[in-house]
Order: structure tokens, then C-alpha cells, then sequence
């Protein structure tokens, strides 16, 4: 019950925070990274033209990610380096507030990164399906395998003597040599 708990809280955590996120890279992205990187140099951002460029992919694609469930740890690590850049670089000398321009916003988004980076993002996910998926593969060969390392060394049917010529070999009713050979075969008893 406490496993199925962090799933969903981790589930709604990732949507909520992929759908701000996609948001915020497709405004950039409307805006353009010319535009993009004219805002960020006005503000004081190093690298305007290398920082846009990311915060518009990071954003975006991390986001979408993180909706999806797919590459959860890395998404959030992209968007955890991209809060910590705006708040260094942005928001931090402006206070806490979001209305005056402060850090909390991207302070609370980047805490959350921070809790996916650390924890996954839960089994309701791409990334959970594939971890079930490839751990009951592994399961199962490791069941297989010891199975395998149980079985007796010797077979029930003993093979064929193949020392021997057709001719001069055993046969019987329902020995497999005798069907290779119809002149050979005995009739059914009775």
C-alpha cells in the first residue's frame, strides 16, 4: 500500500511539473531563441545564445518526459540545472516572492527535480513498465538457470547406437531407426 502511495504522488508531482515546464519551453520557443537570448542577455544570463537554446530543449522535451515517465532521473536533472540557473542568475537577488520577481517558483520546481533525481518516478511510467518488465525477464532466467542447474545429467531415452551399421543394429516396433527403413518395418502384434 505504501509503494502504490509514492506511485501516484510521484505520477501527479511529474505531470504537474512536466505540464509547467512544457509550458514555459513552448513560450520560449514561440518567443524564438534570437528573442529568447536578447531577454537573457538583458537580464544578465551568461552565454544568452547557449543558455536559451537549453532552457528551450530542457524545458520542452524534459517536461514531456516527465509527463510521459520516460528518462525520469535525467529529465529532472536537465530541469533541477535549469532552476538552479535561473535562480542563480534570475531570481535570487530579487527575494522569495514570485511577484517581485524572487525565487519560489523556481526554487519549488527545482525541489521537486531534486526528489525525482533522488527517488525515480514511480512504476506508473514508461520507465516503470520497463523496469517491470526487464526485472521479470531476469527473474525468470534466473529461475530457468536454476532449474537448468537441478536437471539430472542423463537423458530418459538412451541415444541411438550409431556405433554400429544400420544393418546389424536392434530393431523394434517403435525404434526410429526401423521407420528410416520400410522393407524392414514388423508388422503391428496381433
Amino acid at each position: 500500500m505504501q509503494r502504490i502511495g509514492f506511485d501516484l504522488a510521484a505520477l501527479i508531482a511529474r505531470v504537474a511539473i512536466g505540464v509547467i515546464f512544457v509550458t514555459h519551453g513552448w513560450q520560449k520557443l514561440q518567443g524564438g531563441v534570437p528573442a529568447t537570448a536578447a531577454a537573457f542577455a538583458q537580464i544578465g544570463v551568461p552565454l544568452p545564445q547557449l543558455s536559451a537554446l537549453f532552457a528551450i530543449v530542457v524545458e520542452s522535451v524534459g517536461g514531456a518526459l516527465l509527463i510521459i515517465g520516460l528518462l525520469v532521473r535525467l529529465a529532472a536533472l536537465g530541469l533541477l540545472v535549469d532552476m538552479l540557473g535561473a535562480i542563480m542568475f534570475v531570481h535570487g537577488g530579487h527575494g522569495v516572492m514570485v511577484q517581485n520577481g524572487g525565487w519560489e517558483l523556481a526554487g519549488a520546481l527545482g525541489v521537486v527535480c531534486l526528489l525525482l533525481v533522488a527517488l525515480g518516478g514511480g512504476r506508473i511510467g514508461i520507465d516503470g513498465i520497463l523496469h517491470s518488465t526487464y526485472r521479470r525477464r531476469a527473474e525468470r532466467r534466473a529461475a530457468e538457470q536454476d532449474l537448468a542447474g537441478h536437471a539430472p545429467a542423463t537423458s530418459i531415452r538412451p541415444e541411438a547406437d550409431t556405433t554400429r551399421p544400420m544393418s546389424t543394429r536392434p530393431t523394434g516396433y517403435f525404434d526410429e531407426t526401423v521407420a528410416d527403413e520400410p522393407s524392414r518395418r514388423r508388422p503391428p502384434p496381433g
